[in-house]
């Protein structure tokens, strides 16, 4: 009998216990539309910002961007400049992509009742979004030091063409690792990671962000590379690339999409290396 009270007094509990005023998805969805707006303008900014109307030609017949040349007096400038640039180009590609997450993971703590519900969406998002920073800064850091080595030693220089297109295949081969498919896979469908960070609150939810982003960014790293190589201030680019991680994470046929990516890596860094021509 006290068992059986006990149970209808926690449904009474249950029932009296409000459930977060966060909205409706709709709030979500107009946040969301708004943020990448807001992002895509952003880029838009930076690239007419950032100081890429005069490259340098380089011995080997390439040509290399202003904003990976170390100067003196504004490295500070420069790097936060480039981190603020990428961290919004990020958003602006990973939003889309990554919104279904953040929809399934309002909804788990929502159904929770978690009085903090947006709260910990948020949180979630930051963490995804401060591993993607951390790419970029590790991305700038190894940009500066090869620039400074190609300005320094002219056969550097003239192999980077030849360089640039055996990375490519390497991002291309990449695409049909079983690194590439597992993370693929936890970014497809990302429900059992989302069910063992349920019960960590706000501290889980930036946790849950972390590990997120961890595996996104391994998932998306060939295709980041390419971008880096072939020009990070190119706009259709950046559409290009923002399309194919959508497509492979979002469409039934999203593993295929990596595959005819990883076969196009493969034959143009082929067509660069052969040609020895600079990008």
């Amino acid at each position: 009998m006290s068992i059986l009270h006990a149970h209808h007094g926690a449904e009474d509990v249950a029932r009296k216990t409000p459930l977060p005023k966060a909205g409706g998805e709709r709030g979500v969805w107009a946040a969301g539309i708004a943020v990448f707006a807001a992002t895509v303008a952003g880029v838009w900014y930076s690239c007419r910002l950032m100081p890429d109307d005069h490259p340098m030609h380089m011995p080997g017949g390439w040509t290399m961007s202003c904003m990976w040349m170390d100067m003196p007096g504004k490295r500070v400038a420069m790097a936060a400049m480039f981190l603020g640039m990428w961290t919004t180009m990020m958003i602006a590609m990973m939003l889309p992509s990554s919104l279904p997450i953040l929809l399934i993971y309002r909804r788990a703590v929502m159904f929770r009742r978690d009085l903090h519900a947006n709260q910990s969406t948020a949180l979630l998002a930051a963490g995804y979004f401060a591993v993607w920073t951390l790419f970029g800064a590790i991305a700038y850091a190894i940009g500066l030091l090869a620039a400074d080595a190609t300005m320094k030693w002219d056969s550097l220089s003239r192999a980077v063409p030849i360089l640039s297109g055996i990375t490519l295949i390497v991002c291309g081969i990449y695409q049909f690792t079983g690194w590439k498919t597992a993370c693929l896979k936890h970014c497809r469908d990302p429900l059992l990671l989302i069910a063992g960070h349920l019960q960590g609150g706000r501290l889980g939810a930036i946790r849950l962000g972390l590990c997120h982003g961890a595996a996104c960014a391994v998932c998306c790293a060939s295709l980041m590379v390419m971008e880096l190589i072939l020009g990070i201030m190119n706009i259709p680019l950046m559409v290009a690339v923002a399309l194919v991680i959508a497509m492979e994470k979002l469409l039934p046929w999203g593993n295929w999409v990596a595959r005819v990516v990883g076969v196009a890596g493969i034959v143009g860094g082929i067509a660069i290396a052969v040609s020895g021509r600079g990008i």
